[in-house]
């Protein structure tokens, strides 16, 4: 599911800057560009431009609670003689002689940062205007002299790609991506260069399309081609600055095992957003979506359900339980909207399910159970499915049992399924099974998916050579529409 309305919440509650701090950072800067302008700094200043996150509309809120940055160009006219160090150096002085910003400046090697301890940094870049030819901006690198830049037309690109995707999506998604790249910590890619792989996956001719409905249709789009374009370059590809084409974006990757980790990584989130696109159930969902954003997407609406679970879908599963043994229906709507979760512990024990009767070892070890969807009895490969997940009534499951760590069961033991099946059709049918069956599939039990209900599978793990019931798994449930 979308859950468009949650993205929403997310972005404003946990993603986006609050607006308390970016009153902050505008309150900050006349008194920046007022000191700038008073002070005897040589070079004769024409405007002040936003450059960065800031400019573009992207910055997002820091994940560790610390502080945010604010990129801002000074836009100078050029000295006479002067080395590209001695417009940041100068600077750096001017603010480091001050009473009110001596304390709060650091001179790095493009720039002079103001920091305001535990809320924002504000990064002053001199950017020299004419200097090679009228109309070229130049930024000032104390080790690597005068760099060609673009601030102004690349925001101009940027907020044209923003255009292209609508409802401002494209800006919503970066947004997302960078939040995800700081709260998970598993790449290392600078917004800059986020930023250009994904607006370069945006054309005019997607304006108004349904592959850029909403944010989280966005999202998929841009994760999807982002992760085809990398599959093309297996090696770290030229990523060229759209507006300046001398500028070359890609040893921003860092090293090629770091552009390695960064096509895997993008892969593995591309598929997890296929896959909560695709799951169905609000709580299941949202589920899926926090496997990719973590705990605080959908958090309220976690709490939310849960309650309502326990106040009136709990109610309401107890009324179908007790109106019939057949559970009607109706109970997969119920669990769609809430998720197994819902269940009462006894309805895994409906009346007509077998008993074992195997000799019982004094503890039972847990076993794990895995499920894997596939079109065909035959098939060798499927999709891996999730206790709960709401399937379509077609193809059928390959279930296994494994030993506790995960490693397949040793030869000595062997595995009875117990199948359960409840919900209206089923029972009609005479195909309310509740018995123990045999492995039929290479380690595992196949199952079809014919009948719309809320069914089980467990494992029970036996020892060859005595009959003796070691192991047993929980239930297994699931869910067809």
């Amino acid at each position: 599911m979308k859950l468009t309305n949650l993205f929403d919440e997310f972005q404003k509650e946990t993603v986006n800057l609050n607006k308390t701090r970016i009153d902050l950072l505008d309150a900050s800067i006349p008194a920046l560009k007022s000191f700038i302008r008073d002070t005897e700094w040589k070079p004769k200043v024409r405007t002040f431009v936003e450059q960065g996150s800031w400019a573009h509309e992207t910055i997002i809120r820091p994940v560790d609670g610390g502080e945010f940055d604010a990129d801002l160009l000074v836009m100078v006219d050029p000295v006479e003689g002067w080395t590209a160090a001695e417009y940041v150096e100068s600077l750096g002085r001017a603010f480091s002689d001050s009473k009110t910003y001596e304390d709060k400046s650091k001179t790095w090697d493009y720039c002079v940062t103001i920091t305001y301890a535990g809320d924002r940094k504000i990064d002053l870049a001199p950017c020299v205007v004419d200097r090679r030819w009228e109309g070229s901006m130049e930024v000032c690198n104390r080790k690597g002299g005068f760099e060609l830049t673009a601030p102004v037309d690349y925001t101009a690109w940027m907020k044209e790609r923003n255009a292209y995707s609508g409802n401002n999506s494209f800006r919503k998604v970066t947004r997302l991506v960078k939040y995800l790249r700081d709260i998970k910590q598993t790449f290392t890619c600078p917004s800059v260069l986020l930023t250009t792989l994904l607006g370069n996956q945006i054309h005019w001719f997607d304006k108004d399309t349904d592959e850029f409905a909403d944010v989280p249709t966005t999202l998929q789009t841009l994760m999807g081609r982002l992760d085809d374009w990398l599959r093309m370059h297996p090696n770290r590809p030229t990523v060229m600055n759209p507006k300046l084409p001398s500028e070359d974006f890609s040893p921003l990757f860092g090293t090629d095992d770091q552009y390695s980790n960064f096509r895997t990584v993008i892969a593995r989130y591309r598929k997890w957003i296929d896959e909560a696109h695709a799951t169905e159930g609000r709580q299941e969902s949202i589920a899926a979506w926090q496997k990719v954003f973590g705990d605080e997407f959908g958090k309220a609406s976690v709490i939310k359900v849960a309650a309502d679970a326990a106040a009136d879908g709990f109610a309401r599963v107890r009324g179908l339980l007790s109106s019939t043994a057949a559970h009607l229906n109706e109970l997969v709507d119920v669990v769609k909207n809430y998720g197994i979760s819902v269940l009462p512990l006894d309805f895994s024990r409906p009346p007509h399910i077998r008993q074992p009767t195997w000799r019982q070892a004094p503890n039972l070890a847990a076993v794990p159970v895995t499920a894997e969807w596939r079109e065909h009895r035959s098939s060798t490969a499927g999709r891996a499915i999730r206790a709960g997940e709401l399937l379509p009534p077609r193809g059928g499951l390959h279930f296994r049992a494994f030993d506790t760590d995960g490693s397949p069961l040793p030869p000595e033991f062997g595995v009875q399924w117990r199948i359960t099946n409840t919900g209206a059709v089923a029972m009609a049918k005479g195909a309310g099974r509740g018995g123990f069956y045999v492995e039929n599939s290479s380690h595992g039990r196949w199952e079809t998916l014919d009948y719309r209900g809320v069914h089980l599978a467990e494992a029970f793990v036996v020892r060859r050579s005595d009959d003796m019931l070691v192991g047993v798994s929980k239930p297994f449930y699931v869910v067809i529409e």
